[in-house]
């Protein structure tokens, strides 16, 4: 928002954590940790049997999803394979302002210059490559993004998604100001119903007030995250979304279920917390 980013690259890595590289990962770690014993334990872990679908696996690459090294060990590879390389090798060549904003696997750079936006997306796949990771082509490109495109009207501007926020050029409320807006992501957005949906799925048997309480659990987590200003829409979109869900649930747990919509909403159980708006924006 300070005026000189003007150009987005938006890139993901493809399967990166059924891709990571155990022994560029065991060298990376060699450089700071001395004690061979923890490094033993380390490979041992990456190299831990697998059982899928009554098969047993033992992995040559990745690192175990949902294991607690994980997200530890995908910061340390990346750290090394974009950070390091971003600071010391693509900064130093760039003619205008460029930046590297990454959280895990997820990452966007920023730049000033259009030329230098397009040599970064065009010398990135090359340094994957180097440490086997493979850049998905069709979820990367080039973003324009900033003042100069803000006041050539909507339309001069992109759009693009970082964890699980579109990201869009707006108006500050002062007015006259251009603003980095987000709201949840179409895929974040769909992706929670479907899980809700199915949660709810499994659990058509539970009391309705059991139920009540796991739901609202899961709307206050999706609350926390997305509670911005300006995606209470979507946030009350949603909540409405999941009533429905649950009102089909219900309905369906007996052929001869009575359970109407302006019945239940008579229930003094029938009920979600409704979105708040948590985090400042400008």
């Amino acid at each position: 928002m300070g005026g000189r980013v003007q150009y987005v690259v938006e890139a993901d890595i493809r399967g990166f954590f059924d891709a990571l590289s155990h022994e560029w990962l065991m060298r990376m770690l060699e450089l700071k940790i001395g004690d061979p014993w923890i490094l033993r334990l380390i490979r041992k872990w990456l190299k831990a049997k697998i059982y899928d679908n009554g098969e047993v696996k033992r992995p040559t690459r990745g690192t175990p999803q949902g294991g607690p090294l994980s997200p530890i060990l995908a910061n340390i590879y990346l750290h090394y394979v974009l950070d390091l390389w971003f600071d010391k090798e693509v900064r130093p060549g760039m003619h205008g302002k460029a930046e590297l904003v990454r959280y895990a696997d997820d990452f966007v750079a920023l730049f000033e210059s259009e030329g230098d936006a397009r040599h970064f997306a065009e010398i990135l796949p090359g340094r994957l490559a180097k440490f086997e990771l493979e850049v998905a082509a069709e979820k990367t490109r080039l973003v324009p993004f900033g003042v100069k495109f803000w006041r050539q009207g909507k339309d001069a501007a992109g759009t693009f998604d970082f964890l699980g926020f579109s990201h869009y050029l707006g108006t500050s409320r002062k007015g006259g100001m251009m603003v980095v807006v987000r709201r949840p992501a179409r895929k974040s957005v769909h992706r929670f119903l479907m899980e809700t949906k199915a949660w709810l799925q499994r659990n058509m048997h539970l009391p309705p007030r059991e139920q009540q309480k796991a739901l609202a659990a899961r709307l206050r987590g999706f609350y926390e995250y997305f509670g911005l200003r300006l995606s209470y829409p979507v946030l009350e979109g949603v909540r409405t979304q999941i009533l429905r869900y649950w009102w089909q649930v219900l309905h369906r747990r007996s052929q001869r279920s009575r359970t109407t919509w302006e019945w239940l909403k008579q229930r003094e159980w029938f009920r979600l917390p409704t979105p708040r708006v948590l985090h400042p924006e400008v």
